[in-house]
């Protein structure tokens, strides 16, 4: 008996939206990085693009536990003599760019090659509830209903 192993035209790509409000940071990237990549279908190819697509909405309304919006903090330089920059999660969240807090945390759990970047590409995230990929058809992912520790 052989081992499957899926080609690129055995895939089927489907379409997801997943709503964060209120869903836990680290449990919705896990499952997001688990659809990216493909693992949840039975034709799962380590090598090959079997992820679907996915969009993620309400991106700043994401919760984390304990104290770790107002403790965890983000560090950076500016190259310039004493340019030691810092900012803690709530100020990420209410600032310009309230999405890259959830793209960060899904492209820490993908591979860090080329094939983990080309998943990549199929992640969509939003900050608020609008969307432009009403054509795709996606379906919806209810986090809540998988577990329910998934929700604050």
């Amino acid at each position: 008996m052989k081992t499957y192993s899926a080609k690129p035209s055995d895939v089927e790509k489907k379409w997801y939206v997943v709503d964060a409000e209120g869903v836990v940071l680290g449990r919705l990237a896990s499952m997001v990085a688990k659809i990216l990549r493909g693992k949840h279908k039975p034709i799962f190819t380590p090598h090959i693009d079997c992820g679907d697509n996915v969009i993620v909405i309400n991106a700043e309304k994401v919760k984390l536990t304990g104290r770790k919006r107002t403790q965890k903090r983000f560090y950076w330089h500016t190259e310039h003599p004493g340019g030691i920059k810092s900012q803690n999660m709530e100020e990420r969240l209410s600032g310009r760019y309230p999405e890259r807090v959830v793209r960060k945390a899904v492209e820490r759990m993908i591979t860090r090659r080329a094939l983990g970047r080309k998943q990549l590409r199929n992640l969509r995230v939003y900050a608020g509830p609008e969307h432009p990929h009403q054509a795709q058809q996606p379906e919806v992912l209810d986090m809540t209903a998988l577990n329910p520790k998934n929700t604050r």
